[in-house]
């Protein structure tokens, strides 16, 4: 069930390079309960077409509020950036499918590997499978140091690995290179960020691991109409990421490998 509502603004927080956390706060946040999906928003005075899709970061069903983390990159996220306490901004959601954290089994030690905006909507997945009773390792791929956000805030509920690219900070290099180079054990993996991240995990776990990978894709209306987000599953079928995913089955993704 998706809604939509003038979501009031708590604060709008830039907490690294180019990379804000924004705090709403309204009724919508009751029926967001599912980590991985995301929200619509619309931005700036009218002047842009379209909504532009945040995943959901977390959820406090009692504060009603919700946090979205985002990259001020484009116009619509740069004119989003310069919004303050106190105003409000037009939120449709929740949409997509996310994680399935009930079939995780609780003894399962679960991998959450995010790089880059990836990173926010695996923050509810933790806090979600901490909850649960799993053990969870978080995995965060960033490019430099000025980039990394969330590391403490996940600590507190997972073990933390961080990779740059450029190796300013934490592990050199990429996340599945972290992940051999370290012999991080799990049981299962869950992970949202740039498709050749997540062509990486696949092509290293999917034949010997359960799990999900959420998929990063441009879209237009956000809710399954246009069709423009279309990925292709190993069965040669071609869901909808706004609608089937973001989140699909580790084992039923395709990549041109």
């Amino acid at each position: 069930m998706r809604k939509q509502q003038e979501m009031k603004i708590i604060s709008n927080t830039q907490i690294a390079n180019r990379v804000f956390e924004l705090v709403l706060t309204g009724e919508l946040a009751s029926i967001m309960l599912q980590a991985g999906q995301f929200v619509n928003i619309k931005v700036g005075d009218g002047g842009f077409l379209l909504r532009r899709p945040i995943s959901i970061c977390s959820v406090n069903h009692h504060k009603k509020e919700i946090t979205l983390v985002y990259r001020a990159e484009g116009a619509g996220t740069t004119s989003l950036s310069g919004q303050k306490a106190g105003e409000y901004v037009d939120i449709l959601g929740p949409l997509g499918t996310g994680f399935d954290i009930e079939s995780i089994p609780t003894v399962a030690t679960v991998a959450l590997v995010g790089g880059g905006i990836g990173v926010p909507p695996m923050y509810e997945a933790a806090k979600k499978l901490s909850a649960k009773g799993n053990k969870v390792v978080a995995i965060l791929g960033f490019e430099s140091k000025d980039g990394v956000f969330y590391e403490e805030k996940f600590q507190e509920i997972a073990e933390v690995h961080v990779a740059t690219m450029d190796g300013s900070y934490g592990f050199e290099g990429h996340v599945v290179a972290l992940m051999k180079e370290k012999g991080i054990e799990f049981d299962w993996v869950l992970a949202c960020g740039p498709k050749t991240m997540l062509q990486g995990l696949h092509t290293e776990y999917h034949s010997t691991k359960e799990g999900f990978l959420s998929f990063e894709e441009r879209m237009a209306c956000g809710i399954g109409a246009c069709y423009a987000c279309v990925c292709t599953m190993s069965d040669g079928s071609r869901p909808r990421v706004c609608k089937e995913g973001p989140v699909f089955n580790l084992k039923e993704v395709a990549f041109n490998e």
